[in-house]
């Protein structure tokens, strides 16, 4: 089997691709990998060494959700459609929502990660105001779901907001975004401490929400914002900031090696998103055994149920007074720590995830010889 992937390297569609392409090589399956958005550096493309079925494809056409997107969408899809052309594959998985529309006849798989409209409505509370730009976005998108041979989205809420802002897609289905876990360490002991990580400048991401209250414990707050190199020194970017008497450590963006060893410490991750289609901080956080303080809003409770503690949407008192409550019980800490741990492993790893991939992969490839 050969299957044209498409990603970005900009988002945590990156970390997906990372997982799901690792995962098809090991199992036999041959990849044509093409990037949109910045050229990656060599610190983000290292896990692709050792993949003997991969073949990269970098480019540097931006993104459909960019205000240039759609002039460079042209461009892009001719340019896909010529390596379809070229290199055969059996199967596209696209994990930008536009290219369902290729004029290929090759089954098209598109992943629904996120999209502009309902990221604004999460942040917002309204949609974006109408705009010949945004009716450009919104056709794109639409047509692009609409002609896939499948779309699938990471969770039912996604789904139900692709199907509530653009359309019903003609077959669509649900898998489950997973992480390796043996990226992960578990066992260290924990420090009191709170851990969130997410773009600085993201409204979605609401990480201000912990400035706002005192807490109990240390918190560090880490910038995602992009790729960094692996340095051959540690980074040193800490900074201390007093906001409403709330003692914060700002962290600048880190290596995966130190972000891997600052959620192996941490006791306790701050997930608190508003809007959070991809998920992957808080499932790395569960692998490494936090108890995971989530805003109440669908999308966590849909993939951690009881397995988090929840802190009312959107108000930062109520999650100062969780966070308080956690570190005043230890045993209730170490006992939600203990059961994320336990449903990440259960539910969402990059295992289960490949699999479910493809067995989804050979169901379309037998429709299209049905069909045929």
């Amino acid at each position: 089997m050969h299957i044209l992937v498409t990603t970005d390297t900009l988002s945590g569609v990156w970390t997906h691709t990372q997982e799901l392409v690792a995962g098809l090589v090991n199992s036999g399956v041959e990849v044509t990998l093409v990037s949109f958005g910045d050229i990656p550096l060599p610190a983000q493309t290292s896990w692709m060494e050792s993949l003997s079925g991969l073949d990269y494809c970098p480019t540097a056409f931006r993104l459909d959700w960019m205000q240039e997107g759609q002039a460079d969408f042209r461009d892009s899809a001719r340019y896909l459609a010529a390596l379809v052309k070229e290199r055969k594959p059996d199967l596209l998985h696209l994990n930008q929502l536009c290219y369902g529309s290729l004029p290929v006849r090759t089954p098209r798989l598109v992943a629904a990660h996120g999209d502009l409209i309902s990221w604004w409505k999460a942040v917002h509370g309204t949609e974006p105001t109408e705009s010949h730009w945004l009716r450009g976005y919104r056709f794109l998108v639409t047509q692009g779901l609409e002609q896939a041979t499948v779309v699938v989205a990471p969770s039912f809420w996604m789904l139900e907001a692709i199907r509530a802002h653009y359309t019903h897609p003609k077959r669509d289905a649900v898998i489950y975004n997973g992480r390796n876990p043996v990226f992960f360490n578990p066992y260290v002991s924990k420090q009191d401490s709170v851990l969130a990580v997410g773009r600085l400048h993201d409204a979605s991401k609401q990480l201000a929400l912990l400035t706002q209250h005192p807490h109990p414990v240390p918190v560090c707050i880490v910038d995602s914002d992009g790729p960094i190199a692996g340095p051959s020194t540690p980074i040193s970017t800490d900074v201390k900031v007093q906001a409403s008497e709330a003692s914060v450590s700002l962290k600048g963006m880190q290596t995966e090696v130190q972000l891997r060893m600052l959620y192996s410490r941490a006791a306790i991750f701050a997930a608190t998103s508003c809007y959070e289609p991809c998920g992957f901080g808080t499932l790395e956080a569960a692998l490494s055994r936090c108890a995971i303080v989530a805003n109440d809003i669908p999308h966590y409770r849909e993939i951690w149920g009881d397995s988090a503690i929840y802190f009312r949407e959107n108000d930062a008192e109520s999650l100062a007074e969780v966070i308080r409550r956690l570190h005043e019980r230890r045993d209730l800490c170490r006992g939600y720590a203990a059961r994320a741990y336990q449903r990440a492993r259960q539910c969402f790893t990059a295992k289960r995830m490949v699999e479910e991939y493809l067995r989804l992969y050979r169901r379309m490839l037998g429709l299209e010889a049905a069909a045929a």
